[in-house]
């Protein structure tokens, strides 16, 4: 498996359709070389400040989301 090193450099757009939520980001993609004492997997990396907006463009769009469902099938509602 290959793995990367993913620096998220600007957040640029949110949106969600069909049950997909898509970003638009600029990010700078780096091939990761494994060593023994890393875990496996890729990494993502992005400034704290990104990180927030990122959070609240989740709960943005979550909750978008969650309008969008018949009351009877939200998640953890009555």
């Amino acid at each position: 498996m290959k793995t990367y090193d993913i620096e998220v450099q600007r957040l640029k757009s949110m949106k969600h359709d069909k049950g997909l939520i898509e970003l638009g980001i600029d990010a700078l993609v780096l091939p990761r070389s494994v060593r023994d004492d890393e875990s496996f997997g890729s990494c993502l990396r992005l400034p704290v400040d990104h990180a927030r907006s990122l959070l609240i463009l989740l709960k943005q769009q979550l909750a978008e989301i969650d309008k969008s469902q018949p009351r009877s099938r939200r998640s953890g509602r009555a």
